[in-house]
């Protein structure tokens, strides 16, 4: 069952997407060659207990880290290590802020030093399909165009998209109704209704669609090595349009 956010609820995960929002304008400050993705962990979970806030998916389904953190093959999940970035790498940072038990959740990829042109260009176009889909989380809208949207943009830019990790709705757990796939058909599925809250997610690769989980059981991988990049945002639909309740000043 979808849970429709009265307009204080969606005050409150704003509250807690603009610390998220802060948080990740500092980490791109932090992020350099030679730093850890554990060292990147630890100052967000310092962040946000400085903010009055917690990191939601610590300890979630047994996740031992206050981020995902993964690099260039890596599409999802990664967990913080001690092995410095190289200049060239691609980090995606993922986590979900908690907020007196309400959520916002972002993901964004940030290119190590100086990345390739191709990698550039991956980023970029990952970026810009994340807003194609905000642009149809309307009210009176399905869901398939939001994956429609992500759909038809990767495939004018050559890219693939992971199909296993998807968007979802979103408010006092990590994880509610309804799914929100990053592909799709237009004017199909649930329609998009007023007070719904949902997170739009896709991960973009370089080669083939296909995923490998690594052995530690959590990090799921490009299949052939290529490279990919994801982009996350918790939106609230509105009467007045979509509202990115954790967008970067």
């Amino acid at each position: 069952m979808v849970e429709i956010k009265s307009d204080k609820q969606i005050e409150k995960m704003k509250r807690a997407g603009a610390i998220l929002a802060e948080c990740h304008k500092a980490l791109s400050k932090k992020i350099q060659p030679g730093i850890t993705s554990a060292e990147l962990d630890q100052f967000v979970e310092d962040f946000l207990h400085e903010r009055g806030a917690k990191p939601a998916q610590k300890g979630y389904m047994g996740y031992p880290f206050a981020t995902c953190a993964s690099v260039n093959n890596e599409v999802c999940h990664g967990l913080p290590n001690r092995k410095p970035l190289k200049n060239g790498d691609i980090l995606t940072v993922d986590f979900v802020v908690d907020l007196d038990g309400w959520l916002a959740d972002s993901a964004w990829s940030y290119g190590v030093g100086t990345i390739t042109p191709e990698s550039q260009r991956l980023m970029k176009a990952t970026k810009k399909a994340l807003y194609k889909g905000i642009e149809q989380a309307q009210p009176g809208n399905r869901l398939g165009d939001i994956g429609y949207a992500i759909e038809s943009y990767a495939y004018q830019k050559g890219y693939s998209i992971v199909r296993e990790y998807i968007g979802h709705g979103i408010g006092r757990r990590i994880h509610e109704e309804p799914e929100v796939h990053h592909v799709g058909e237009r004017n199909s599925g649930m329609k998009l209704k007023e007070g719904m809250v949902i997170t739009i997610e896709p991960i973009f690769t370089q080669g083939l669609p296909f995923i490998a989980m690594g052995s530690d059981g959590w990090t799921a991988l490009t299949f052939d090595g290529s490279l990919s990049a994801q982009y996350e945002h918790t939106v609230a639909i509105t009467r007045e349009g979509p509202i990115i309740l954790t967008e970067q000043a």
